[in-house]
């Protein structure tokens, strides 16, 4: 499966949520109205990934996953519980893109004539500098 048909799956039901006070902005509010959001999508159970997805997913992301294969996203930027909802989602298909993305091959290219004529141009000046620096022989 490509990386755009992975990224147009509903991801949704895999997805856990949890909601827990945030810090930061909001006043008064901030204390009684759980913001933030922690997205939690346990690789290794997934039914929409394959195994080599998996694989690359755990290899990648080593650093962002726990002992138990789950990638945990925590969003707590905005005000609103649904926006920071929306945020992480949208992080976890960003870390999913940039892990999953498979940069093309570089195909070598030859020089082009013009830069060939160049390169010999600038050697034949750097030549005929060398043999205008030797001394003159005198024995003839």
């Amino acid at each position: 499966m490509s990386l755009d048909q992975l990224l147009k799956q509903d991801f949704s039901p895999e997805f856990q949520f949890q909601a827990s006070r945030s810090g930061g902005a909001g006043g008064q509010n901030v204390n009684k109205v759980s913001t933030k959001i922690e997205l939690r999508f346990n690789i290794i159970n997934s039914v929409l990934l394959d195994e080599i997805q998996k694989n690359t997913l755990q290899e990648k992301l080593k650093n962002q996953i726990n002992a138990e294969g789950e990638l945990i996203i925590v969003s707590q930027e905005e005000r609103t519980q649904l926006r920071n909802k929306h945020l992480a989602i949208k992080k976890f298909m960003d870390i999913l893109k940039k892990a999953l993305f498979v940069p093309k091959k570089r195909k070598a290219s030859q020089p082009t004539l013009a830069s060939k004529m160049d390169r010999l141009k600038t050697k034949k000046i750097a030549s005929i500098k060398k043999v205008n620096r030797r001394g003159i022989s005198f024995e003839e």
